[in-house]
């Protein structure tokens, strides 16, 4: 059988359309679909597709990052899908596992979308630190003033006001008072 897997991250509201089309036209029987990151193991639709996955069964993707974007994840997989009997097919990498040269092509894939990533991750860390360096930093602006942070521990330390009664008083989400409150 050919069991086809699609998966898009949660975070950035992506289509699996482009991705099922392209399963459908390889000859997909069954697809299983998933919205979540790729570098989650607890994915319950892969869970669920590896269990019903049969010798002589083949895992078709879209892209091989589609499955994970762990290297070690993937090659953990393929490792799980070989012990079964299971070949693999990566569409867009036009990777087969079920002849030799495949499985040494989607190794040598697997290591270098693994160090394009490392890369990424590199480069977006000296940009933080050079913003750092600079004065800047990232995230969101506090809500409120260190004047009215120190008013609001007063005032709930005394029992002068309730946390609820603060936030709706500064216009903040109560846990942002338990959270100032606890730090």
């Amino acid at each position: 059988m050919q069991v086809g897997y699609a998966r898009v991250s949660k975070q950035h509201e992506q289509d699996t359309a482009a991705q099922l089309r392209a399963l459908e036209t390889a000859g997909s029987e069954r697809v299983f679909t998933e919205h979540a990151s790729g570098g989650r193991w607890d994915r319950p639709e892969l869970h669920k597709m590896l269990d019903q996955l049969r010798a002589g069964d083949t895992v078709i993707v879209w892209k091989l990052d589609r499955l994970s974007r762990s290297l070690k994840d993937v090659l953990h997989l393929m490792e799980l899908l070989g012990e079964r009997g299971v070949g693999f097919r990566s569409l867009t990498e036009a990777i087969d596992t079920t002849t030799p040269a495949g499985r040494m092509m989607m190794q040598m894939v697997g290591a270098f979308a693994e160090f394009e990533r490392a890369m990424i991750r590199e480069r977006t860390n000296a940009g933080l630190e050079q913003a750092r360096l600079e004065g800047r930093v990232g995230g969101r602006k506090r809500k409120l003033l260190p004047h009215q942070e120190q008013d609001i521990r007063e005032s709930v330390q005394s029992g002068q006001r309730t946390a609820a009664q603060c936030a709706r008083l500064f216009g903040v989400h109560p846990s942002t008072i338990t959270r100032l409150l606890q730090r």
